[in-house]
């Protein structure tokens, strides 16, 4: 773990060096995906179940393809009710949140007679990836798939692993809450090779959304243009702004509460007070030693994690920028100032009560964020991932006859003498 001062001399090319850290796939992971996704595309189905039965090591002809919508309702039903519960608040604040971001089309007649607007439209399909095993993340789903319903998509294909044959009925009980509409059991890059492609029972989508390891990103990358994706999801982020008015406690739970996902996750502290950096890092030390997932926490913070002293919280805000992070923590007691500043982040949490991991789970907004400095200019999961915008025009010969002689000058000089035609045709028979 780092600590960095402003007024170090070394400091700029020392946070250069932070901004710049990749964390992502290698070319390893590139080239072997390639493989696979050209192995399933044209295999099908028998390359999608030999995959799985050397990865997942089970076999599809023995424990199915597809896990019914009876199997997601009876693991919804067993839930315990304190848990059912949460999810069911979960679902419906996400759900609530993301109405509103329903897009209304347009449609009006301008000052030249011309008939223009814009029609808004669901996708007809849509491929959702879940991890499964140690990685399974129920919330992760209904934030993927609720957005999808709320957009008016038709059909919604889940893929999840089960290793050696083994479904996670948290997995299952959160697709039955959002209204998933089949559920398969594959993983990996050939299952979103899968949902892409089509392989066997499993009919092609138009976007796949979802989180998941290195290959599952290299694969959505390697398939954007053949389906549509959300983004291209690498190791998570946060930062945290705060003053020495914060518990130490606190500022270390949240830094460590994205460290503990995954070994190359970056957790970064900025503060004003070099006392309060110190007491963080104890903090964080402390921690550490009660944590389950301690080892993977510890491997991130001592690898990846930093704390940056500036002389006033506002300074911070520029290299803030600069990191782009996906998830930003402004812990002072007028946040709103500094989050006027904030030109780049996925997510932004305002003050000493709103922790990151509030955003994880049940507040409403979509915790799918931007990471690896995507912040700059991408933005988290929401409802426009799933629909697309068609434009449509009308004109009579009135308003064919005022733009007409622009459009056959402007042709012209392009070169496009049979653009210019089809307009000059019309306009000549009046």
């Amino acid at each position: 773990m780092q600590h960095l001062s402003t007024r170090d001399p070394g400091f700029a090319a020392a946070f250069d060096a932070l901004v710049d850290a990749r964390r992502e796939s290698s070319a390893d992971v590139a080239r072997d995906v390639a493989a696979i996704v050209r192995a399933v595309k044209d295999g099908g189905e028998a390359a999608v179940a030999a995959y799985t039965l050397t990865l997942d090591r089970h076999d599809l002809t023995q424990t199915g393809w597809r896990i019914e919508p009876a199997a997601c309702a009876d693991a919804f039903a067993a839930l315990d009710p304190v848990l059912r519960a949460a999810l069911e608040l979960a679902a419906t604040r996400i759900r609530a949140y993301h109405e509103k971001q329903r897009p209304a089309g347009s449609d009006e007649v301008d000052g030249a007679g011309v008939r223009l607007g814009a029609r808004w439209r669901a996708v007809d399909a849509a491929g959702l990836y879940v991890p499964g095993g140690r990685a399974a993340y129920p919330s992760s789903l209904l934030m993927n798939a609720i957005p999808a319903k709320v957009a008016g998509v038709e059909r919604i294909a889940m893929v999840t692993p089960t290793p050696d044959g083994v479904v996670n009925p948290l997995v299952l009980a959160a697709a039955h809450l959002a209204g998933v509409d089949e559920v398969w059991r594959i993983g990996g890059a050939q299952a979103v090779a899968a949902l892409a492609h089509g392989a066997g029972p499993i009919a092609p989508v138009d976007v796949v959304v979802g989180p998941g390891n290195a290959w599952v990103a290299e694969a959505k990358r390697q398939l954007y243009g053949v389906v549509g994706i959300d983004m291209v999801a690498g190791p998570s982020e946060i930062v945290v702004v705060a003053d020495a008015a914060n518990d130490p406690d606190w500022t270390a739970a949240d830094l460590l509460s994205q460290a503990e996902h995954d070994v190359t996750t970056q957790s970064i502290l900025f503060t004003d007070d070099e006392d309060y950096g110190r007491a963080v890092a104890q903090a964080v030390e402390r921690q550490l030693g009660t944590l389950a997932t301690g080892a993977v926490a510890r491997q991130a913070w001592e690898a990846n994690g930093a704390i940056v002293h500036v002389d006033a919280l506002a300074d911070a805000m520029p290299l803030v920028d600069r990191l782009a992070p996906e998830h930003l923590q402004l812990a002072v007691a007028d946040p709103q100032a500094l989050f006027d500043r904030v030109r780049h982040a996925g997510s932004v949490f305002l003050g000493r009560h709103t922790p990151e991991a509030i955003g994880d789970y049940v507040a409403g907004p979509n915790h799918v964020l931007p990471t690896g400095r995507r912040a700059r200019f991408a933005s988290g999961l929401g409802v426009l991932d799933f629909m697309k915008r068609t434009s449509f025009l009308q004109l009579d010969a009135a308003a064919l006859a005022t733009l007409g002689p622009a459009t056959v000058a402007l042709a012209e000089a392009e070169g496009l003498p049979a653009h210019a035609r089809s307009v000059a045709l019309r306009l000549a028979a009046g």
